[in-house]
C-alpha cells in the first residue's frame, strides 16, 4: 500500500514539473506563434462538451480497475479514487456541468424542446455530485483501511459509472445535435468562446491538456495507459 502511495504521489511530481516546463515553453512563443495555435485548436462550444465527455470517460475507466482491484483485494492506494473523484468535482461538476446547466440546458427549456430529457440531466447531475461526496469522504487514508469505507465506495463507484454512461452518451448523440438545429450558428460560436473564457479562468491558458494529463499520470500508475491492451487477443 505504502510503496503504491510513493509511486502515485511520484507521478504527480512528475507531472506537475512536465506542465511547468511546458508552460514555460509556451510562454517563450511569439506573438504570430501563439495566435496561430490559438487558430488551429478552435473548437466549437458541442465539440468541446464532447471531448469533456472523454476525459470523464477515461476517469470512469479508472474507477472500474479500482473496484476490479478492491474485489479482488488487490492493493490500491486510497489517493487514485480521491484524486480522480477531486478532478470529477473540478473539472465535470464544478466546470463541465455548470456550463451546460447555465448555458445549454436553458435554450431547450425556453423553446420547450426536450424537456423531459434535461430535466432527467439536471437531476443526474445533481446526484452525481452526492456520490462523489461519498468517494471523497471515504477514499482517505485514515477511512479507507476499513471495509466498511471500501463498500461505500465500490458501491458510490458502481452507480456513478452507470448512470454516467448513458448520461453523456445521450448527450452526445441527442442533447447537442440537437441544439444545433434550435440554436442559430451565431449563438453557437458565442457559446464557444464563453465555454474556452470560463476554462482559461478556472485552469489556465492550459487547462483542458493539464487536466488530461493529470489523468492520464493516474493510467500510468495503475497500468493501464497504454491503449493497446484494451485490444481483443
Amino acid at each position: 500500500m505504502k510503496s503504491d502511495r510513493r509511486r502515485f504521489l511520484g507521478a504527480t511530481a512528475a507531472w506537475g514539473a512536465a506542465a511547468f516546463f511546458t508552460s514555460q515553453a509556451y510562454g517563450q512563443e511569439d506573438n504570430q506563434q501563439k495566435g496561430e495555435r490559438d487558430s488551429a485548436e478552435e473548437i466549437s462550444a458541442t465539440e468541446d462538451l464532447m471531448r469533456e465527455h472523454g476525459v470523464l470517460n477515461r476517469i470512469l475507466l479508472i474507477y472500474e480497475e479500482g473496484l476490479r482491484r478492491l474485489r479482488s483485494k488487490e492493493e490500491v492506494p486510497p489517493e487514485v479514487f480521491h484524486a480522480s473523484a477531486t478532478l470529477v468535482r473540478k473539472f465535470v461538476e464544478d466546470y463541465h456541468e455548470r456550463l451546460e446547466e447555465t448555458f445549454i440546458f436553458p435554450e431547450f427549456e425556453k423553446r420547450q424542446k426536450l424537456t423531459d430529457l434535461v430535466a432527467t440531466l439536471r437531476a443526474q447531475h445533481q446526484a452525481g455530485r452526492q456520490v462523489t461526496d461519498v468517494i471523497l469522504r471515504n477514499a482517505v487514508a485514515d477511512r479507507f483501511a476499513k471495509n466498511e469505507a471500501q463498500q461505500e465506495i465500490i458501491r458510490s463507484s458502481e452507480a456513478f459509472i452507470r448512470m454516467y454512461r448513458p448520461h453523456e452518451a445521450r448527450e452526445d448523440t441527442v442533447l447537442f445535435p440537437t441544439l444545433r438545429t434550435i440554436v442559430p450558428a451565431q449563438r453557437i460560436d458565442e457559446l464557444g468562446e464563453q465555454f474556452e473564457a470560463r476554462e482559461h479562468q478556472l485552469f489556465g491558458e492550459e487547462g483542458f491538456a493539464q487536466t488530461v494529463e493529470q489523468v492520464a499520470s493516474i493510467e500510468k500508475q495503475l497500468g493501464i495507459y497504454d491503449l493497446a491492451q484494451f485490444t481483443p487477443k
